[in-house]
């Protein structure tokens, strides 16, 4: 069976995965990894290296960032929040952000229609 077809025949019966085993932090730059998507949604962590940043941008999908590890600071629209570990941050379709891994940083992504 080919690696698609595995990933489509749990996406069907469901699974399960261990965050922290899969976090990889770089020395620099950004790790991510898509752990389930649909036309309807897509689920990815990302591991940020210390003083790494991802520039303002927009998505077209609602979207929520769970931190599972680090700190670091999220810009929504014009409000600054600081990223800590069990912080959520839902963030409408079309909303500016940014953010910046203070330190190594862990997010759990979830973008929805």
């Amino acid at each position: 069976m080919s690696k698609e077809n595995l990933w489509m025949a749990s996406m069907d019966k469901g699974f399960s995965r261990d965050l922290t085993e899969l976090m990889q932090f770089p020395t620099e730059g950004i790790f991510s990894t898509v752990l389930a998507k649909s036309e309807n949604y897509n689920y990815t962590l990302m591991c940020l290296a210390a003083g790494s940043d991802i520039d303002e941008h927009t998505s077209t999908k609602n979207g929520v960032v769970q931190v599972l590890k680090g700190k670091g600071k999220f810009r929504l629209f014009d409000q600054d929040i600081e990223m800590k570990e069990g912080v959520f941050i839902f963030m409408p379709k079309n909303a500016p952000h940014s953010l910046k891994a203070d330190e190594d940083l862990s997010i759990l992504l979830c973008l929805t229609t």
